[in-house]
């Protein structure tokens, strides 16, 4: 086991107890594999068969509607990402995702992570607590794209990617927020 994998231990240790044996076994289902910045993680209208715990870089996962990429959200060091709908219910859809620098992941298979579920109930103690803060943090941006000023978006944005928001290219942040590239600067400028 590597120091990469002592890594990936750490995030489950924080919702769950990671027993020798589950180790083993997450050691033996899990892949590493590099993206350079700009390639593809997952391509839309494909069904998304893994999920990428994010050790190092940054990704997006976004969709396309006339001609024009949307942000929907973005992750970084120690956390997962896929294409939410596609990978739980094995059906295509319209997101794709990016690498937005270059990323080292573990990738993990639905049919290992079935596995590990059937075989560890833990692991479903796990998906439940650190889905729960995923679905917190959709659900708020859900309520501040419907009912906020483009400057409580832009505010908001910085609270939630506090940590990255800065390796973010603004086009980017902008379609994330719904506003014009011009908009972005001019609240960037108040600050």
């Amino acid at each position: 086991m590597t120091a990469d994998f002592d890594q990936f231990l750490v995030h489950f240790n924080q919702y769950i107890t990671v027993k020798e044996v589950l180790k083993q076994d997450l050691n033996d289902r899990v892949s590493a594999q590099f993206f350079k910045k700009g390639e593809i993680i997952h391509p839309a209208e494909k069904i998304c068969t893994r999920s990428y715990f994010m050790l190092k870089g940054l990704g997006r996962t976004y969709y396309v509607k006339d001609g024009l990429e949307i942000s929907e959200y973005f992750s970084a060091e120690g956390e997962w990402i896929n294409s939410p709908k596609s990978f739980i219910q094995q059906t295509k859809d319209i997101y794709t995702i990016d690498a937005i620098e270059d990323t080292f992941t573990f990738a993990l298979h639905v049919k290992d992570l079935v596995y590990l579920f059937d075989k560890y109930p833990e692991m479903e103690r796990y998906a439940r607590l650190s889905m729960g803060s995923v679905f917190g943090h959709l659900m708020n941006r859900i309520t501040i794209q419907r009912f906020s000023t483009a400057k409580e978006k832009y505010d908001n944005f910085l609270s939630a990617y506090q940590d990255i928001h800065h390796r973010i290219p603004l086009g980017m942040i902008a379609s994330y927020l719904g506003i014009t590239q011009s908009t972005l600067s001019r609240l960037r400028a108040m600050k």
